[in-house]
């Protein structure tokens, strides 16, 4: 089974995938994806309130981030990592837990990476905004290197999400049922 979706002018199939019996979700999978990746990039900055960095959580908003960054003509931007590296100087770590991770994950920034963010405009970017867990975890991190929330903004919103007027998106992304069909 398949969902096709329309992102701001280009389509593309996404499988659908079983989290339990009753609610499948349509994987969005950027990763190896350059033409979506650029275009959505675009699409993104079109909308983008003023900012002064970029920041997104660890993995699959990577290629999203760079391309923002890239065509922005921005020299730095940031990564909340999964979980501590040893090249990190301290750590600011919140906790989260999202719809397709099992289990309760970490996002951590180093203390290099806040004294930067402290003081600064903040665009909070990701893949797909869902139950909005990563959102509020990078919303606390951000918060706690002292930086300011300049605006929230997603490729895509997934079931109740899409109903959200604080975020920013390119598309909603409906939740769905064991046949296929879309949840009402």
């Amino acid at each position: 089974m398949t969902y096709e979706i329309d992102i701001a002018g280009m389509k593309r199939e996404l499988p659908l995938c079983k989290v339990s019996d009753d609610l499948y979700i349509g994987a969005f999978v950027m990763f190896g994806d350059v033409e979506l990746t650029v275009h959505c990039a675009a699409e993104l900055l079109k909308l983008a309130p003023e900012y002064d960095y970029i920041i997104a959580p660890e993995a699959k908003s990577i290629p999203l981030l760079y391309e923002m960054a890239r065509q922005s003509g921005a020299d730095k931007y940031f990564l909340a990592r999964k979980g501590p590296k040893a090249y990190m100087s301290g750590v600011f770590e919140v906790n989260v837990k999202s719809i397709t991770t099992m289990g309760v994950q970490k996002l951590v920034i180093d203390t290099a990476d806040a004294e930067l963010i402290r003081g600064k405009r903040m665009l909070i970017i990701d893949d797909v905004i869902s139950t909005g867990e990563s959102l509020h975890a990078m919303e606390e991190l951000v918060h706690q290197a002292g930086g300011i929330i300049a605006g929230k903004m997603a490729v895509l919103a997934e079931g109740d999400a899409a109903k959200r007027d604080d975020i920013i998106v390119l598309a909603p992304l409906p939740l769905f049922n064991a046949d296929g069909t879309v949840k009402a």
